[in-house]
């Protein structure tokens, strides 16, 4: 293609131009015909490129020979650099407008989004605390009915509600969904505090599940409690999906669909980090409706009183996020996609379950994910059974988990600062199992504590604490370190031991997790734990026993990350020594030159690019 060029200033082009014949072009190489090496590109006298560039950059101080300011000259160019040029008229190239930094239009998105996130993870730290002391504080239930609750009610109820979703996806759009699937949460949260709870004595079965619980006998005592307090696990259901719906489908949705690729690497750490920060606040927050009951007179419901703060805030943050949701949809342009959908690789619990056991990788893997999801189970019933026993009070109790969470706030965030230079400095393997082996120093004080908790009692009578009270502590450290080193350490070499792996078994690996290993491990703990319920009478008695399985699945779990570190490092050194070979294996075009002038093709003989001449 041609193009006709005035030249201005000192800067002219020659009349007619020639093509410059410096090498034999090969022409099966799209690479070497678009990116010519420099040490090939043809240079003028003065050591400039011979370029339109070039020319155009150094136009105000240089005039090559031979030209004069107003010839009018005929130039071969590139075709895609006329097109680039002629779609980018001159004064478009300005920079958007930035603050701070940082564009404005990308501020108009990750600020409210921080501010979305802030306000669902205070509300779920609220509904989380809450939960627990409902269910575990209520007359005539105790920790026990927590691996019940989660396996026969919670988990069909989260089946049910993501079928639901999927039906609701397909005839809504995405702000309906949206506003569909929020509203509710807000309305059941704020009847809840308002309604059912100071109403719950007329409409919960009491004295069914007394006559049931003599019937059956003692050890029943978790299963009959949900038919006891049912509106209360009815809460206890709602606020889990909180954190998997709200948290996970709908906020990270939404944040996936508005944001770009560079933004969401640059922004989305800093969403972690936030997280800590509304843990603490909210941490905070509990702390203080928990301790009004301190200033309210005798015969007062302290705890129904603390309730109503806390759901109204719930409420008023609820309402806060959907107006964020709102004025993001209205006043913030959407990135545009590729409507190019992707293979997603759907595999049935059978199909999991094979590719599992084929692949020592995954093997170790979902050993991982497994482990976890058990252990922190079993350690976490026994301490809420120990955490009522020690703080009886509904609103003890709550003040206890409001301390709780701003501990684990403080020290999540600490150890996300942490984590790089853990990594950086003693690498994947030590960062792998730096989560298990606090958990089992941990644990295995906790159970100390208790089994041998009166031979000790003496000891610590000394500083002022029972064993039950140094067994709450130690629980409560147990599950603080736990929890922290997983957010920071754990979740993100999970996903860093997907890497190395061939895209196929990547995929489907993660499916097969996904699948199979995260359910189970949040199932099998609680499934063990009612075994051991119905078959010694109280978690009181399976004590010992859980603390031996907490020991055997924590070993294993260290042995499957000291396997999967072998693996995982041998497939880095390999992806390295693949690349280096790469690098190593390009091959440098030659120039060759030919004696004979007449069977030379220069490289501007074609209407791709051609140069001009000072002859």
């Amino acid at each position: 293609m041609e193009a006709l060029i005035q030249t201005k200033g000192l800067l002219s082009l020659p009349s007619n131009p020639k093509s410059l014949n410096f090498f034999n072009r090969p022409q099966n190489s799209l690479r070497q015909r678009i990116n010519l090496p420099n040490s090939l590109k043809p240079k003028s006298a003065n050591g400039f490129s011979r370029n339109l560039d070039g020319y155009k950059k150094f136009g105000s101080f240089l005039t090559p020979t031979g030209l004069t300011p107003t010839q009018k000259v005929k130039f071969h160019v590139c075709k895609a650099s006329a097109a680039a040029s002629a779609a980018v008229p001159e004064g478009d190239g300005a920079e958007p407008p930035k603050f701070l930094g940082v564009e404005v239009l990308t501020l108009k998105k990750i600020v409210p989004l921080g501010l979305m996130f802030f306000c669902i993870l205070f509300n779920y730290t609220i509904l989380r605390d809450t939960k627990d002391v409902l269910v575990v504080t209520a007359k005539g239930s105790s920790a026990e009915i927590i691996p019940f609750l989660k396996t026969w009610v919670n988990l069909p109820m989260a089946i049910g509600f993501m079928l639901l979703y999927t039906k609701l996806s397909n005839v809504l759009s995405k702000k309906a969904l949206f506003y569909t699937v929020m509203l509710p949460f807000i309305a059941f949260f704020g009847a809840f505090g308002f309604v059912f709870y100071p109403l719950s004595g007329y409409f919960h079965p009491t004295a069914l599940a007394d006559r049931l619980l003599e019937f059956l006998g003692p050890r029943f005592l978790g299963p009959l409690a949900i038919l006891r307090i049912w509106s209360f696990c009815l809460f206890y259901v709602m606020a889990e999906l909180w954190g998997s719906v709200v948290v996970s489908v709908l906020f990270w949705g939404f944040a996936n669909q508005i944001t770009t690729v560079e933004e969401a690497k640059k922004f989305y750490p800093l969403f972690g980090l936030g997280a800590n920060v509304a843990l603490i606040f909210s941490g905070r927050t509990v702390k203080y409706f928990s301790n009004m009951r301190k200033h309210l007179g005798p015969g007062v419901d302290g705890w129904a009183i603390s309730l109503k703060y806390m759901m109204s805030i719930v409420v008023i943050m609820g309402l806060a996020i959907c107006g964020l949701y709102w004025w993001v949809n209205t006043y913030v342009p959407l990135p545009t996609r590729s409507k190019k959908k992707k293979e997603k690789v759907n595999m049935s619990t059978m199909e999991s379950l094979k590719f599992l056991a084929s692949s020592p990788y995954i093997r170790d893997l979902a050993t991982l994910v497994v482990a976890y999801g058990i252990s922190i189970n079993l350690v976490e019933v026994t301490w809420k059974s120990k955490l009522k026993a020690q703080f009886p009070s509904p609103n003890e109790y709550s003040a206890f988990m409001g301390d709780f969470s701003t501990a684990t706030g403080i020290t999540t965030f600490t150890m996300m600062l942490l984590s790089g230079w853990i990594f950086d400095k003693y690498g994947w393997g030590v960062a792998a199992k730096i989560t298990p082996t606090v958990l089992l120093a941990t644990g295995i004080g906790f159970f100390s504590l208790i089994l041998f908790g009166d031979p000790l009692a003496p000891s610590m009578m000394k500083f002022g604490i029972t064993p039950l009270l140094a067994a709450v502590y130690v629980g409560a450290m147990q599950n603080i370190f736990s929890k922290s080193a997983k957010y920071s350490l754990f979740d993100p070499c999970k996903e860093m031991a997907y890497i190395p792996l061939d895209e196929d078994t990547k995929v489907k690996g993660k499916a097969a997790i996904d699948v199979v290993c995260n359910p189970l491990g949040k199932s099998g703990g609680a499934l063990i734990q009612q075994f051991m319920i119905l078959t010694f009478g109280s978690l009181a008695n399976s004590t010992p026993y859980l603390g031996g399985i907490l020991l055997v699945i924590v070993l294993a779990w260290l042995a499957a990350a000291r396997s999967l570190d072998t693996q995982f490092t041998a497939l880095r050194r390999e992806e390295e020594i693949e690349k280096e070979m790469e690098r190593t294996a390009v091959k440098i075009p030659v120039v060759s030159s030919n004696e004979d002038g007449d069977d030379n093709k220069s490289l501007g003989s074609s209407t791709e690019t051609s140069y001009p001449t000072n002859s």
